[in-house]
């Protein structure tokens, strides 16, 4: 069981690594919000990892991906988002995101609320209406899952190992990120970052859309 566990890691690893929709959204909020929001972006990632871990091991991720009608809604759902990230983005460049903006008459002058909420809610949201999860957590945690369990024991245990990794990874590539922050700070990169970013979410909506 030890080996098969280890080869399956090794998979979800090299899987976790492959640059997506995730890594761009926790580039904007960790560079434009700093070190914290980054993390919170991550924190809803995980939970909409494991959302998609729980329906898998229900058996209602496989009705999902056995569904085209279905599928097609959630996975168009999830392209208009990442569309309207990346647009948002390109808009106003360089700006704060509505929730992260002062309140008025609320915090000092020059210091935005937190905007917890808006991260974590970012990441969540992403990572629900990626179908795509889905078709991965059914086609492959299956035939991954260590033999000697049984099989909803063995794929809850690859999903959790999964969102383990993933934490780990977007968590350390945030702390990169948050130590060349004053650089990133820059307006100039700043609004290029943005444009940068926005046309990233937007490919990557556009590609969700058309696979």
């Amino acid at each position: 069981m030890l080996t098969a566990l280890l080869g399956a890691t090794g998979v979800l690893a090299l899987l976790t690594l492959v640059p997506g929709p995730d890594m761009a959204i926790v580039t904007k909020r960790a560079v434009t919000r700093g070190r914290g929001d980054g993390l919170r972006t991550v924190a809803g990632i995980a939970v909409g990892l494991l959302i998609w871990g729980a329906l898998t091991v229900a058996g209602l991720a496989a009705l999902l991906a056995a569904s085209a009608e279905v599928y097609l809604v959630v996975k168009l759902a999830g392209a208009a988002y990442l569309c309207w990230l990346g647009i948002r983005s390109l808009y106003r460049p360089g700006a704060e995101p509505a929730d992260e903006r002062p309140e008025a008459g609320g915090s000092a002058p020059g210091r935005p609320k937190s905007g917890r909420g808006g991260a974590w809610r970012t990441g969540l949201v992403a990572n629900v209406l990626n179908p795509k999860i889905a078709v991965f957590y059914t086609g492959l945690l299956p035939a991954l899952a260590p033999p000697d369990l049984g099989p909803a024991l063995g794929m809850g245990l690859l999903v959790l190992v999964h969102v383990l990794l993933t934490v780990v990874w977007l968590g350390t590539y945030v702390y990169v990120l948050s130590r060349a922050r004053r650089f990133f700070a820059q307006p100039r990169v700043r609004r290029a970052l943005d444009r940068t970013t926005g046309v990233v979410l937007i490919g990557f909506g556009v590609r969700v859309a058309t696979t």
